[in-house]
This record gives C-alpha cells, sequence and structure tokens, in this order.
C-alpha cells in the first residue's frame, strides 16, 4: 500500500473523527470551504498544463486558449439554464470519468482503447454511486432543484448495481492482471470499504468534500506538478500555487457572488453544483490533454511517471 494511500485512509478516519464535532450544518460550511480550498486551487492552472502539453503543438495562442476555456464554461453555465437534465447528466458522467481516470491513471490510461476508458468511466461513476445511495434525500432534493426531476431510491440503487457491474466487466475485458501490480484487488477491496464508512457516517456535503479533497484533488495536484516541474516539492508546490493564484480568486469571487445573492434560496444547493460543472467540463479536457503527453513521453523514455497512488 502506498505512502499516498495510506496518507489518504488515516486523514480520511481524522476527518470523521472530526465531524463528531460538528452537526450537519457545520460539516456543510467546512466541507464548502475545503472544495473552495484544495478543491478549487487544483484546477486552477489548467491554462499552465495546456500550453505545457501536447495540445501546445497546435501552437495557438495563450489568448485563444484563454478564450476558449472561458466559452466552454460559458456554454456550460448555459447549457445547466436552458437544458439542465442534460447538463446534469453530461456533469455526472464526466466527473465520473474524471475521478476513474485519476484514480487508475497508468494502470489503464491506454486514451485509444475504449475499454480503458469505459473502465474509467464506470469505476469514478460506481464512486459517485456509493456516495448518492447513502443520501438519497439531499441527492433527490438537489436533482430536483436542478433539472425539476425527481427520481426514486431505486432508480439510485439502480445507478449504483450499474456502475458496478460496468466497473467489473471492464475491468475483466482491460484484463485486471495488467493492472494490479499496483493495485492489488485487496487494497481496492480496502479502498472501496474506506470510502462507503465514509460517506455513510458524513453528510452529503462533507463526505464529497473529504472524498473530492483528498482522494482527487491533492493527487491531481500532486500529479500536475510532476508535469509541470519534473517533481513534488514544497518550492515546486509555492510555484504552482502562484501560477494558479489569479485563476483561483476569480472562481472564489465567482462563488462569493453566488452565496451573497442566493445563499437564502433553497436552489443554491443546485446552483453551486451548476457553477462547477461549468469549470469542470474544460478541466476535464485538459488534465486528458495532461495525461497524453505524460503517456507519450513514457513510451519514448523521456519522462518517468509517478501515479497519484
Amino acid at each position: 500500500m502506498s505512502k499516498f494511500i495510506s496518507f489518504s485512509i488515516i486523514i480520511s478516519f481524522l476527518g470523521l473523527w472530526f465531524k463528531t464535532f460538528l452537526n450537519d450544518e457545520a460539516q456543510n460550511y467546512v466541507g464548502f470551504c475545503l472544495i473552495f480550498s484544495f478543491g478549487l486551487l487544483h484546477g486552477a492552472n489548467d491554462l499552465l498544463l495546456i500550453t505545457t502539453s501536447q495540445a501546445a503543438k497546435k501552437k495557438i495562442s495563450a489568448i485563444k486558449i484563454l478564450l476558449y476555456y472561458v466559452l466552454v464554461v460559458i456554454l456550460g453555465a448555459a447549457l445547466f439554464y436552458f437544458f439542465p437534465g442534460v447538463a446534469l447528466a453530461l456533469f455526472i458522467g464526466i466527473s465520473g470519468y474524471h475521478f476513474g481516470q485519476q484514480h487508475w491513471q497508468f494502470e489503464a490510461n491506454d486514451h485509444t482503447n475504449w475499454f480503458a476508458i469505459l473502465f474509467h468511466l464506470f469505476y469514478g461513476l460506481l464512486i459517485l454511486a456509493l456516495l448518492f445511495v447513502f443520501h438519497p434525500t439531499d441527492v433527490q432534493r438537489i436533482i430536483g432543484d436542478i433539472s425539476g426531476f425527481i427520481i426514486s431510491e431505486t432508480m439510485l440503487l439502480t445507478f449504483f448495481y450499474t456502475a458496478l457491474i460496468g466497473a467489473l466487466l471492464f475491468a475483466f475485458l482491460i484484463g485486471y492482471t495488467a493492472m494490479k501490480q499496483k493495485k492489488p484487488l485487496v487494497v481496492e477491496l480496502v479502498l472501496l470499504l474506506v470510502l462507503a464508512i465514509l460517506f455513510s457516517t458524513s453528510s452529503l456535503i462533507w463526505g464529497f468534500a473529504l472524498y473530492f479533497v483528498i482522494w482527487h484533488s491533492i493527487p491531481s495536484m500532486r500529479d500536475q506538478i510532476h508535469f509541470l516541474y519534473g517533481s513534488f516539492t514544497w518550492p515546486n508546490f509555492v510555484r504552482y500555487f502562484k501560477s494558479a493564484a489569479l485563476y483561483w480568486l476569480v472562481s472564489l469571487v465567482g462563488i462569493g457572488f453566488l452565496y451573497f445573492f442566493f445563499n437564502q434560496y433553497s436552489f443554491f444547493d443546485a446552483l453551486f453544483f451548476a457553477f462547477l460543472a461549468a469549470i469542470t467540463f474544460p478541466h476535464v479536457w485538459v488534465i486528458v490533454q495532461m495525461f497524453k503527453t505524460k503517456v507519450t513521453n513514457c513510451a519514448a523514455g523521456s519522462d518517468e511517471h509517478d501515479g497519484a497512488y
């Protein structure tokens, strides 16, 4: 079990201990603070990443890349406004793929293999479904606020079993034996058990925040820093933070605007997740480009990868 897995498990249980001192409302506030800090920060360096990745070979100017990025964010927000049900389904699907890709990045990171891509998708959806089935009332309310569509607990369970079967099926099709050297089956089962305990004993926001920050954002930042600067060190983290600070602050201002004007309304949670979705769409594409570049460099022998786990 790698140091990063051990770190994530220990911090997760510390988070469970810490939440015993908080009621559900306080858990939500602290959870949002975690998401606004490390969660938003891990996606604030997208422009630097994309100019360093293979996409930069197309020689598109930084200004054009920024305009394209902002355009995708605006289109994502517009999609939530005009077609909220479609946007929500896309958000869940893309987020699922993103989580699965980060978790399994080099064990099954063949971007030309549809079995590997679908494995990433279903594994990430399994994590989300595991969170959803432990908080059906909150999930039903948020989905209802966003899309106007009321889902039943049976539908949530169906989503969970579909994701579970899909993850198992595509793990078999891509050959689990090719992946298990870094992540043996027993270790993966332990991780899923830890997440199940985490989700079942926390509020929806607190459980999501701990997973999003500890299991996703911090490992992602580690990979990004390694990709940008060659190693994960404190000085390189400071460099990463400085380059991300402006975009991070812009995101915080956007969130602050939503909170100031809409926090008293029941649909604030829906607006919050819609905002996250709008900035998630381009971020996922950027991370895919980063992983493609890392895989290409590794195949050429010009870089040694160091997966998040």
